[in-house]
């Protein structure tokens, strides 16, 4: 699904990934985990294709093709989602239309028809009764006046919609109480898939305790310094990140 190849990037001058390497195949969940200023994020918007970053080596390869020189719109057309850390407010654009515009360009990009308003309207009840969201709730402009809660939950439902091969997911447990995290989980678990692959990007354990991963990687220095099984996030959580802060 995705493969990584000693990948070294910066941004304003500042050296961010240092010959980072990772391997996803498809049907699996990894956990990137790691102390702040590691890379996470950068790692998580150079695959999504957002601009500023300059790569100087390696490359990335998403279902053999590589993704170097694409544009984000090329990303998603392939089918990579990234759920964001801080999801943007627009105003003057409602949800609803949001959604069926990004579902609808995506279809347009697969040589897939469009739905019609009935065919979209069915589909979304569906999706959002899955996240606890109203219509009304919809209807509002793009993330404005949600509460962080909801952003992120909306962040899930376009997920759900557009229904990607590859998602990332950036510190998407970020700023949740409980409760919230745990309708995202579910959110979430109902997207796993042997066709589907995901990247969950996090700093603490609880989110693993709801999304179970195959993987978890420690990335730290720019790259990923250790590797295992889910048992490597709670040693994180009893030991915490301070081996790794002068990797």
């Amino acid at each position: 699904m995705l493969t990584i190849e000693n990948l070294y990037a910066h941004i304003d001058d500042k050296q961010i990934l240092n010959g980072l390497n990772l391997s996803i195949k498809s049907g699996e969940i990894h956990a990137i985990m790691g102390p702040n200023g590691a890379g996470k994020s950068t790692l998580s918007n150079i695959i999504s294709g957002r601009e500023g970053y300059d790569i100087t080596q390696g490359d990335i390869f998403f279902k053999q093709k590589s993704l170097i020189g694409l544009s984000p719109e090329e990303r998603a057309a392939l089918g990579i989602f990234l759920a964001f850390q801080y999801p943007v407010e627009i105003q003057g654009v409602p949800t609803l239309t949001f959604l069926k515009t990004a579902l609808n360009s995506l279809r347009k990009a697969r040589g897939e028809e469009n739905l019609d308003t009935i065919e979209f309207s069915k589909l979304i009840k569906e999706k959002a009764a899955k996240l606890e969201m109203s219509l009304d709730m919809l209807k509002r402009p793009l993330n404005v006046g949600f509460s962080g809660g909801e952003k992120k939950r909306n962040d899930i439902l376009q997920m759900l919609v557009l229904e990607p091969s590859l998602c990332i997911l950036d510190e998407t447990d970020s700023g949740l109480d409980i409760d919230a995290l745990k309708i995202v989980a579910t959110g979430v678990n109902m997207m796993r898939s042997e066709n589907r692959s995901m990247i969950i990007i996090t700093h603490y354990q609880r989110l693993l305790d709801y999304i179970k991963p195959d993987y978890v990687h420690i990335l730290a220095g720019g790259k990923i310094v250790q590797s295992g099984d889910a048992s490597l996030a709670l040693d994180l959580e009893k030991h915490g990140y301070a081996k790794f802060d002068a990797a």
